[in-house]
């Protein structure tokens, strides 16, 4: 039976609540000044927590679940009586998607709010820890692992960059100021665990086990590469490692993304998927599309925006008019955070978070790691022509991932200026090696160009084939003297 009842102040100082109910079983009461009778003490969505009020005491009596779509009535909280709408106004209409109570007033929802959302971090810029508890949760083995791996990225980086700068390999593109994404991230997920990649994320699939020779062994094409020199520089994957091959076309990862978790999501796995993506991408239409398909479908999908201030040459000022990414992800019913990208631990201690989310809730997470592009977008790019050198040397040095890792890591008793200066060693002869020897090995075989798709070759491709040899025979100098024929 539907009631509704004004409950009005009374002798003695009774409340003064108004109810609005349906289908609550309620005890029979009397509104007078000599009884008690129940008012609402607080609701969220799913529950309605009453108590008997008199002018001396509360006593609690229980709580009733109700879905806010299905009730034929609302029961409102103590504000919901102060903009003077009418009994019928505040029960609302039952609109396709869930009931929407009318209002008398016209608002217009505001473009942003002026308090941007906050970032979580653990440490902050010289390496001392936030959270007092942050050593029960990082190890000393995993936290020496990540610090290793960043470095060890940072360095097969620099080295690589410089090949290409040399005529040694055709692209590159780094992680500088970026390892505490890469490394934070990789340690928190399970290695069944679904990655997609877009450029930046080397660090993944180093944590994962793919040495630095199978990334100079496929920069530079040869015939022990991943994909056999048909993909351009950086563009790694490993089945083996559940690291998804990476596409030059912006955002194509996300959508993909969330099929992978819809399937893991039907095959009842416990592990979900990874996408990283970076802000310029938030622009494209794949992006929106990929949130609201996981939203929809519960996907079990952690999406990952490195907001690292540009998209090639573009500011994130010039981007959106938004607080940035985080509250996109809100808009499509996802829950969100937003992290320091330059802090290891805290990337660690969120993304871990969302991935348990994830897989124990079945839903899709969002992350905005906050973070800044030290390097050029890639070596096509010169960054000094639309931003300052003394910007980038600001991020560089202040707000480095790496130096403020190593400094915790230090005061923890966990490192030394000895073991410092070993790990750079070791790091850089590993990387110089791996060099040499992806540069002597053999390049793949023209005819790889072709196969690896169809079971059998079809006749357009092996008439392509047959083309490019007589095209190479009519022109050798056009093409590399050391490709086997």
């Amino acid at each position: 039976m539907s009631i509704s009842h004004w409950l009005t102040r009374i002798g003695g100082g009774n409340l003064i609540k108004k109810i609005i109910c349906s289908s609550l079983t309620l005890s029979h009461y009397q509104a007078t000044a000599s009884s008690s009778f129940p008012f609402l003490i607080r609701r969220n969505e799913h529950k309605a927590i009453f108590a008997f009020c008199s002018s001396t005491n509360v006593a609690f009596f229980g709580a009733r679940r109700y879905n806010s779509t299905k009730t034929e009535g609302q029961l409102l909280s103590e504000s919901d009586d102060e903009d003077g709408s009418t009994l019928e106004e505040k029960q609302g209409f039952d609109f396709p998607g869930g009931k929407i109570a009318y209002t008398t007033k016209l608002n217009f929802l505001p473009a942003s709010s002026e308090k941007r959302v906050q970032c979580y971090r653990v440490l902050d810029e010289d390496g001392y820890t936030i959270l007092s508890n942050m050593s029960e949760l990082v190890s000393k083995e995993l936290a020496l692992k990540v610090y290793s791996g960043m470095v060890t990225l940072n360095t097969m980086d620099k080295f690589l960059y410089e090949a290409q700068r040399q005529g040694r390999l055709s692209f590159y593109l780094t992680t500088y100021g970026e390892e505490a994404i890469n490394l934070g991230s990789a340690a928190a997920l399970s290695s069944d665990d679904i990655v997609l990649g877009q450029y930046r994320e080397a660090g993944i699939l180093l944590w994962r086990g793919f040495t630095v020779q199978d990334f100079a062994n496929q920069c530079f094409g040869n015939n022990d590469g991943h994909g056999k020199g048909r993909q351009m520089p950086v563009h790694y994957g490993s089945k083996s490692l559940n690291f998804v091959t990476i596409s030059s076309p912006l955002t194509t990862q996300l959508p993909q993304a969330v099929g992978m978790a819809y399937s893991l999501k039907m095959d009842k796995k416990d592990s979900c998927v990874v996408a990283f993506f970076g802000d310029g991408s938030a622009s494209e239409g794949d992006f929106h599309a990929g949130l609201n398909f996981a939203a929809v479908m519960d996907a079990p999908v952690v999406f990952i925006c490195r907001n690292n201030g540009w998209a090639i040459s573009t500011p994130v000022t010039q981007q959106f008019r938004s607080d940035g990414i985080v509250v996109k992800g809100q808009a499509y019913g996802i829950p969100s955070i937003r992290v320091d990208g330059n802090d290891a631990l805290a990337v660690y201690d969120v993304v871990r978070s969302a991935r348990e989310m994830a897989i124990n809730e079945q839903r899709p997470i969002l992350i905005e790691a906050m973070t800044y592009r030290v390097s050029h977008h890639s070596t096509s790019d010169d960054s000094t022509k639309y931003r300052s050198v003394e910007e980038i040397e600001h991020w560089k040095t202040l707000h480095s991932p790496i130096t403020r890792l190593r400094k915790w890591i230090g005061r923890n008793g966990w490192w030394s200026n000895k073991d410092e200066s070993k790990l750079h060693g070791e790091a850089t002869t590993q990387v110089k090696v791996a060099i040499d020897e992806a540069e002597k090995k053999k390049m793949p075989p023209l005819r790889d160009m072709f196969t690896d798709v169809y079971d059998e070759l079809p006749l357009n491709l092996m008439e392509q084939e047959t083309m490019l040899r007589e095209t190479i025979q009519k022109h050798p100098k056009d093409f590399p003297n050391n490709m086997p024929l």
